[in-house]
């Protein structure tokens, strides 16, 4: 593949060839018919040194006028065509980033064989797919908001409705019900808030020196009512600190929602147990149960926003949990991943985070 230089170090020297070619060739056919043309005067008489030096400086300035001539032409023409060589890849770069910013993000560019504009091509086309994916993203993001805020809402007008026709009666259960679901909306709403400036970078993290045994730990006590009610054995083992540089409220918020996912998909008389420990550089809280498992192909999908395991008591979460631990894990230069052997094998959530050495 040739490069961009390349081909601007060809074409100046074509055409710089391609003028002194038409230079001699004009010059010595325009020098040969002013020099026949000066010896029919002379009729054949025998030419002396003068009469070469004359005839040399008349047929001279023609030969050159005439061969610049000829050759600025023919310059101007093979630099027109060089020129058009990269001119045109130039072009085609332009209406397909023209036509991306447009909104037509299935614009591709045809690849040049120059090396530079190949590449400026695949950049192109890099970014036309990546706003595609994007665009998909978000309207695929607004598709499960609005399937999310449907229920609540419809539970809230329903209810309201049945209270104003006087259908229901006012108590507190139906008062409760509704001030459920607009919590549960509230809820939705700061969890996309949180998610989305995760994604985008703009979350602003209030990072000092914790211990991540610590904030495993207080996790762990701040969701044991609910493993103790649910009959769920909750494990903390921990016993030395492990020092991080963190947001407290977002580990916790990490943690948090990992354990809890743990005690929604363990049945009653199952166990989860909460590790933390240094790993070299790294500092990892494990969160491992014994309940339901995860198939291998949903290792990954698990962490897609609005993706619902099916849970032992039969009911779903608002399936954004996951995706939030793993999106403020790597807003922390960390990550969440998920292991499991298979159904009905348990599965275990790993947060892994950079570690901070004491001094």
């Amino acid at each position: 593949m040739t490069t961009v230089r390349t081909r601007l170090l060809a074409s100046h020297l074509t055409v710089a060839a391609v003028g002194v070619a038409a230079l001699v060739v004009v010059g010595a056919v325009v020098a040969n018919v002013s020099v026949n043309r000066h010896m029919g005067a002379e009729h054949g008489a025998m030419m002396g040194g003068s009469s070469a030096r004359d005839l040399l400086a008349a047929a001279l300035p023609a030969a050159l006028g005439w061969g610049a001539a000829a050759g600025l032409a023919a310059a101007a023409a093979a630099a027109l065509v060089m020129s058009r060589r990269i001119a045109v890849p130039l072009t085609a770069i332009r209406e397909a980033t023209r036509a991306i910013a447009g909104g037509d993000y299935s614009r591709r560019v045809p690849h040049p064989p120059e090396e530079e504009l190949a590449a400026l091509a695949a950049d192109v086309d890099a970014l036309a797919t990546r706003l595609a994916d994007g665009e998909a993203r978000r309207t695929r993001l607004i598709d499960e908001v609005a399937h999310e805020m449907r229920t609540p809402l419809t539970t809230i007008r329903g209810t309201m409705e049945a209270l104003i026709d006087g259908v229901e009666e006012p108590s507190e259960e139906a008062y409760e019900r509704v001030a459920g679901e607009a919590a549960r909306l509230a809820r939705l709403a700061e969890d996309l808030s949180t998610l989305s400036r995760a994604e985008e970078s703009t979350l602003t993290l209030r990072r000092g020196p914790e211990d991540l045994a610590a904030l495993a730990r207080a996790a762990a006590d701040r969701l044991r009512p609910q493993f103790e009610h649910a009959g769920v054995t909750l494990d903390v083992r921990t016993t030395v600190a492990v020092p991080v540089q963190a947001d407290r409220d977002r580990i916790m918020q990490v943690l948090v929602n990992l354990i809890g996912n743990a005690l929604a998909h363990t049945p009653a008389g199952g166990r989860v147990v909460v590790t933390a420990e240094a790993r070299g550089d790294d500092a990892v809280v494990e969160v491992a149960d014994d309940g339901a498992g995860i198939e291998a192909a949903d290792l990954e999908r698990v962490f897609d926003r609005f993706y619902r395991r099916p849970r032992p008591d039969g009911t779903a979460g608002r399936g954004i949990g996951l995706t939030i631990a793993r999106s403020l894990a790597r807003a922390h230069g960390g990550d969440v991943v998920a292991r499991s052997p298979g159904a009905g094998s348990g599965a275990t959530f790993s947060v892994t985070l950079p570690s901070v050495m004491p001094a």
